[in-house]
């Protein structure tokens, strides 16, 4: 039998701080910096079409990631049951991060740096 993926308890986008933050049903936490989530963009335009699409193309997890820049995020919008679609600064909106994709990319807990901290 699969195993599920845990579902969020709670969502809170911290713009100041510049990080996302999920509560997940299994009592982890993960911490998402902002412009690490947008390198890890879901979409076809991102990942550079089809071929690299998948979970074998994931990133470990976020923090192996180097942003192009500082990014924020305008909005959330939650996706039916499975997912949250942000709105960019830079204007883009097309990745759907599902619940799946983004507790597989919980940064690993790091009890020296509090803002990585999965518990």
């Amino acid at each position: 039998m699969a195993t599920m993926t845990p579902r969020p308890t709670g969502i809170t986008l911290d713009k100041t701080a510049g990080e996302l933050i999920i509560a997940w049903a299994d009592g982890a936490t993960c911490r998402y910096p902002l412009s690490h989530l947008r390198e890890a963009c879901p979409c076809v335009e991102c990942r550079g079409g089809h071929e690299n699409m998948g979970a074998s193309h994931d990133p470990e997890h976020i923090l192996v990631l180097k942003p192009a820049r500082s990014y924020t995020v305008d909005r959330l919008e939650l996706v039916g049951n499975y997912g949250l679609q942000p709105f960019w600064d830079d204007q883009h909106h097309t990745g759907i991060y599902t619940w799946d994709y983004l507790r597989r990319l919980c940064p690993p807990s790091d009890p020296s740096n509090p803002s990585t901290a999965a518990e």
